[in-house]
């Protein structure tokens, strides 16, 4: 072991200026000792805070592995295995604790301890003695003045004797005080060693225990466990690897898909509608009334059930029942500017809810899935071929007509008979064009404008609605709002939506219809313009009647023997148009051509609107 320095105790009554610079050596290092010292216990008593939160944590730990089989997951089937590999694992966490617990008992007594021992006593003492030692020195130099002040006089004996005796038990003092005070210096360089070393042992000893004892109890039970385990783990492994190939090559597949997938109304000129459906669930969007003109939409995904419409919001566990379908009816309706509403409503008569699609395919397939359910369809042995033979019904559920076409439905028993009559009756219903087709510059002059909305003057609204009233909101008729609709054999709506019209330059053949359809189509892909007015037009046996859906007011009215032509498109069959020959007051005649798309095959427009000419014809010569 190294020399160890000291302070001379036979030079302590001495008290010279080398011991005091000798000795102020020994109290910056009993300083720097107690600083560290209480740095070093922070550090031990960190590492046992850790081991006490281990034994904490260990516990906790063992506690949450047995409450696995107590979460009741909705998922939980084949964790049988699980279960009983974290039993087990909580058992070995518990033994573990047992030694975690132990270990720091052992850190406690054995390393905290003993630095907190040398803090309290010899640190203690040392800084005790070294405050002594002030006062006593403080002392011995007050009393050394005192006793260099005494005067040569020989009276004053009795006080040199008493001032003399104060120096003599000064000095003792400092020189017991300083001896003590040297002693315990000398001896904190021993014990300084000691205690750094003491605790450090205590530690090793608890660590190695402490792996020894574990050793022992899991060294030799625990490996063919631990194999089985990790067997496991990789065997699970393997089959996330193989489900992640798996589903990379899904996922791969789905998104090569067309970008039309992803489009709400990609396939909006000829969508692929299936008529036959008998049961239909997706998303709408569900109006809904907030005040006496407010209303609000939400979307709610919905789906039928039997005879019902089911309703089920995003998070919920089941669907609510909204709407009964059975022996209702749905149509198409204008709702709020918004495009692919439809309506059901109840068996008697009362407006039902009002649902918005996100395309013109959703619309068109939910009608007519409601419309078969509605025919309880889904109750016969074979719904589906049943389905396919009211497909006509279904589609007239997109166009609403009027009591004249349902009695005429009705009065005729074969519908067969009746489709056969209106395919012979043809070239009445759509005028053929003739063999040498003109040139376009001969049917409509170059450069003619496009009227793309249904703007009457002042003087003609007025004069075609003077009289007329709103529709009375609590439900009572009014007479006077279409005089002509009581007298006419023939009443038939549709749905229709305005796209344009123009002054045409004859009215010979339907060719210029056609070329009004392109012109006007072209017009507004050109021009960027997509809003169309949508209006229902009232075909009866004396007039043509745009009318608002909303406000029942009448927008254009035209007499039917002033429609010269009208024609559906071929291609296209929802386009249709006719041209209309007005008198002029010049005495001349101007031709204009309007153009529509409707709801449903131009065809029944066109066939409506030759029988009203008919029924014209048959009153004339009668």
């Amino acid at each position: 072991m190294p020399a160890v320095d000291k302070l001379l105790l036979e030079e302590a009554l001495q008290d010279s200026p080398q011991t005091r610079s000798l000795l102020s050596v020994f109290e910056e290092d009993a300083g720097t000792l107690t600083d560290y010292t209480n740095q070093l216990l922070q550090a031990m008593q960190r590492v046992y805070g850790a081991q006490n939160e281990m034994c904490l944590a260990t516990q906790q730990l063992s506690k949450q592995l047995l409450g696995y089989e107590k979460q009741n997951f909705a998922l939980g089937k084949g964790d049988e295995e699980v279960i009983s590999t974290l039993h087990y694992f909580s058992k070995v966490v518990d033994e573990l604790n047992v030694l975690h617990t132990e270990l720091a008992k052992q850190l406690a007594d054995t390393m905290v301890l003993p630095i907190i021992q040398f803090r309290e006593k010899d640190l203690t003492e040392v800084s005790t003695l070294k405050d002594l030692f002030g006062l006593a020195s403080n002392e011995h130099d007050l009393s050394m003045a005192k006793y260099s002040r005494l005067p040569k006089k020989k009276e004053n004996e009795k006080v040199k004797t008493e001032v003399g005796k104060e120096v003599a038990a000064a000095r003792r003092k400092q020189h017991l005080s300083s001896l003590q005070y040297y002693c315990a210096l000398n001896a904190l360089q021993y014990r300084k060693r000691m205690a750094m070393m003491e605790p450090m042992i205590g530690f090793a000893h608890g660590q190695i225990n402490f792996f020894k004892k574990g050793a022992e109890m899991f060294s030799r039970r625990m490996d063919s466990f631990l194999s089985s385990v990790a067997d496991m783990v990789q065997s699970i492994q393997v089959e996330l690897e193989a489900e992640v190939e798996k589903m990379r090559v899904s996922q791969q597949e789905l998104l090569s898909v067309d970008e039309s997938v992803y489009t709400p109304d990609s396939d909006v000129a000829e969508p692929q509608i299936n008529r036959n459906l008998i049961q239909k669930a997706g998303y709408l969007n569900l109006r809904n009334k907030t005040g006496l003109v407010t209303t609000t939409w939400e979307r709610l995904y919905f789906f039928t059930q039997g005879g019902n419409l089911m309703c089920q919001p995003r998070g919920a566990v089941a669907g609510g029942l909204i709407q009964d379908l059975d022996n209702c009816s749905v149509m198409a309706v204008d709702c709020e500017d918004r495009r692919y509403c439809f309506q059901i409503t109840t068996p008697n008569g009362k407006s039902g809810i009002i649902l918005q699609a996100e395309s013109r395919k959703e619309n068109e397939e939910w009608i007519c899935a409601i419309n078969n359910i509605s025919r309880q369809i889904y109750l016969t042995d074979n719904p589906e071929a049943v389905a396919i033979k009211l497909n006509q019904t279904a589609l007239q559920a997109v166009t609403p007509i009027t009591s004249f076409g349902k009695k005429q439905e009705s009065s005729c028993p074969s519908q067969n008979l009746k489709n056969s009559e209106m395919e012979n009756e043809n070239d009445k219903i759509v005028p053929k064009a003739t063999a040498s087709i003109p040139e376009a510059e001969e049917l409509i002059a170059p450069g003619t404008p496009i009227q793309f909305d249904i703007v009457l003057p002042a003087t003609e609204f007025l004069d075609q609605n003077r009289g007329s009233r709103r529709t009375n909101p609590f439900g009572e008729t009014e007479d006077e709002s279409f005089p002509e609709a009581e007298d006419s054999l023939l009443q038939q709506m549709f749905i229709v939506r305005f796209l344009g019209s123009m002054a045409v330059k004859t009215d010979s053949t339907t060719e210029v219809i056609y070329e009004a359809m392109r012109q006007v189509l072209a017009a507004r892909a050109i021009h960027n313009i997509f809003r169309m007015t949508e209006s229902h037009l009232m075909v009866t046996s004396q007039s043509l009647r745009l009318i608002d859906p909303q406000t029942q007011v009448s927008r254009a009215n035209f007499e039917l023997t002033s429609v010269t032509q009208f024609a559906a498109h071929q291609e296209n069959k929802r386009l249709v148009g006719f041209v209309i020959r007005v008198p002029e007051s010049t005495g001349e005649e101007s031709l204009s051509t309007y153009i529509f798309e409707s709801n449903s095959e131009g065809e029944k427009i066109c066939y409506a609107i030759n029988l009203g000419k008919e029924i014209i014809e048959v009153q004339k010569a009668h």
